[in-house]
């Protein structure tokens, strides 16, 4: 069993965003996490939250636990200051589940 998070994203600086996903792959990886799928998104039909997605991803740990650390890792949150904030408008947390390897 993982545990993994679909979310959704406004992307507004995409060479930002890209410098964002460089430096906190290493940082992800150190807490077992990794992508599994990863979407640019050119048009949302439905949506209940944002409308504005452009982008959609998946997020994959090996427990719950683990994604709590990484996202409260203060190397990551220095990361996140740093690319992220200004990068994204929006981010919608669509779903997080159990998933059976």
């Amino acid at each position: 069993m993982s545990f993994e998070i679909l979310i959704g994203l406004e992307v507004l600086d995409d060479p930002q965003y890209d410098d964002y996903r460089a430096a906190m792959k290493p940082i992800l990886s150190s807490y077992g996490g990794r992508f599994g799928y990863d979407f640019k998104v050119s048009e949302v039909l439905i949506c209940e939250k944002n409308p504005d997605i452009n982008r959609v991803f998946t997020i994959t740990f090996n427990d719950k636990q683990r994604m709590e650390s990484f996202f409260s890792d203060p190397k990551y949150l220095q990361v996140k200051e740093k690319y992220f904030v200004n990068s994204v408008g929006s981010v919608t947390t669509i779903s997080s589940y159990q998933k059976a390897d």
